[in-house]
């Protein structure tokens, strides 16, 4: 049976950049081989990709750049000084991470099926992905 080494949580932050620590994470799991096949299939998507879009980097680029380092400031260095997107700019991408599920039909509605789908649908606490992955991973 595989042991699955969970990512942080995706409220953690980096660089003022909430879900980056996760993804780091990923990047390093990956790398190693060790990344848990069922995060296999959304790697660079999903959160992921929509970090690497409001950073403005592809996740070719980001990878390259955690292979390159040993350390989380290492990396939140490098995203301080290439990563230019405004203050505005990550505001909305933090915004967009931590309210996911509660902000559309559509992602509320896919929200439902994942917590029906992982027997977590008797959990009225869980309101948005972040809260579902949490979950899901034994953190609350």
């Amino acid at each position: 049976m595989e042991q699955i080494i969970f990512p942080r949580s995706p409220r953690e932050t980096m660089a003022g950049w909430v879900y980056l620590p996760r993804f780091v994470d990923k990047v390093r799991l990956h790398l190693a081989g060790k990344l848990a096949k069922d995060y296999q299939d959304n790697f660079t998507k999903g959160f992921d990709g929509s970090w690497c879009k409001a950073a403005g980097v592809t996740p070719e680029q980001f990878i390259e750049v955690v292979k390159g380092t040993v350390t989380d400031g290492q990396v939140a260095d490098w995203v301080s000084k290439n990563v230019k997107s405004t203050a505005a700019q990550k505001t909305e991408f933090n915004n967009f991470v931590l309210n996911r599920g509660r902000d559309a039909d559509d992602a509320r509605q896919r929200l439902q099926m994942r917590l029906k789908e992982a027997g977590l649908d008797h959990r009225k606490d869980i309101e948005t992905f972040v809260d579902f992955i949490d979950a899901d991973e034994k953190r609350i």
